[in-house]
């Protein structure tokens, strides 16, 4: 199973001697699955069933869908002409003149008045529109499904990227953790040499201080948290399927850890891998919302 894009487009036609209908579906990423139809009027009996065939085809975005239909028959329908309504505008049109009006009523003025031409359109097979809007539906949500698994491929393979990079980093920070108390330590055990001159040293409660410093700046919780989040955002993502939302939780974690990283951590190699981090997390970040 492959994990799909949630921006695509599809296209879908059916064609007959009599009819040709043409669906096309734009989608974009949304929180839900969220349908905006725009269908002609002769379809509005057939608009719950499309929703309820796109709502089985497609999990999750924001759909645009747009149906035409192009009636391709001889006889579209029923030219009408009312002479008697016809005779009674002449007859007017003659009375107007005889009080001095001036003008011909002309058969293109006629044509133009209300209720002397008409035209009935001659209804289409419900049946025949339903079944081609069935079949063209189908082959633009499979087109539209094949673009958003292409797509999802692709975000796929970078986001993979991204973890290798990411796990670089955690472990750049932890081969420096240690060395950070160390320097801190050497730095405090300088300063107080230099405060307190010939003065010795308590090395007891020096080292309870280092002791306490060390706690307050541990970050292996938080290295041990990354170290897990990483595979089990690898292992969500390989498996496929709708993903979004378990792999944006699993972002937040990661953040969640890295920003603890920096606010305990005062080395600034330790602080430019932060940043990396949560630049690496925030591409994630905005790729997964593009995820179905």
């Amino acid at each position: 199973m492959t994990v799909k894009s949630m921006t695509g487009y599809g296209k879908g036609v059916y064609e007959s001697d009599t009819l040709k209908l043409v669906v096309e579906l734009k989608s974009v990423n949304h929180r839900f699955l969220d349908l905006s139809i725009k269908i002609p009027k002769q379809l509005n009996f057939a608009e719950d069933g499309i929703r309820r065939t796109l709502k089985e085809g497609i999990g999750r975005g924001h759909v645009e869908v747009y149906v035409n239909v192009e009636d391709k028959r001889a006889e579209k329908g029923v030219l009408t002409f009312d002479g008697d309504l016809a005779k009674q505008y002449l007859d007017a049109a003659d009375a107007l003149r005889a009080l001095g009006a001036e003008g011909e009523l002309t058969v293109a003025d006629l044509i133009k008045m209300n209720n002397i031409v008409s035209f009935t359109p001659s209804e289409a097979d419900e049946d025949e529109l339903s079944a081609a809007a069935e079949a063209a539906l189908g082959d633009a949500i499979a087109a539209l499904d094949k673009m958003r698994v292409t797509e999802g491929e692709n975000l796929a393979k970078d986001m993979l990227a991204k973890l290798d990079e990411m796990q670089v980093v955690v472990d750049r920070v932890a081969e420096l953790a240690p060395d950070t108390l160390k320097q801190h330590a050497d730095k405090v055990r300088e300063r107080v040499a230099e405060y307190l001159k010939d003065v010795s040293i308590d090395e007891g409660k020096f080292l309870n201080e280092m002791a306490f410093y060390a706690d307050k700046v541990a970050v292996d919780e938080e290295l041990t948290r990354l170290n897990s989040h990483i595979p089990h955002f690898r292992a969500i993502l390989t498996k496929g399927g709708a993903v979004g939302k378990q792999l944006d939780f699993v972002v937040q974690e990661m953040n969640r850890e890295s920003n603890t990283i920096g606010s305990k951590c005062n080395d600034i190699r330790v602080a430019e891998c932060v940043v990396s981090l949560k630049c690496t997390i925030e591409k994630l970040r905005e790729q997964i919302q593009n995820l179905e």
